[in-house]
């Protein structure tokens, strides 16, 4: 697994804001910020939806999820899909070892 890097909420909001204000494509930012395209864009989708005024009823009784209860849940989809993975990894290690010692 490779190294992830941690940014801060304001930090999001800055790179997504500089998306929105200028104009320019998100990739062309994300390589100026050394960011990965579809992390960039998942953050100015955040930042123009939290631009938007709430819908009535939108989103339940507690109302939409703020930008860090976005960021918390997109790093917890992410960590759930490694941990999965690491687990399949185990299964079929732990098969191809206990295999091995049958011989």
């Amino acid at each position: 697994m490779g190294k992830h890097r941690t940014f801060t909420p304001e930090y999001r909001r800055e790179a997504a804001r500089l998306v929105i204000e200028s104009g320019r494509p998100i990739a062309q930012v994300a390589r100026e910020l050394g960011l990965g395209a579809q992390l960039l864009s998942r953050w100015v989708l955040v930042e123009r939806a939290s631009d938007q005024p709430p819908e009535p009823g939108a989103g339940g009784e507690q109302g939409p999820l703020s930008l860090d209860e976005r960021a918390e849940l997109a790093r917890l989809r992410r960590e759930n899909s490694e941990l999965r993975k690491d687990r399949e990894f185990l299964k079929k290690a732990a098969a191809f070892f206990a295999s091995d010692n049958n011989r």
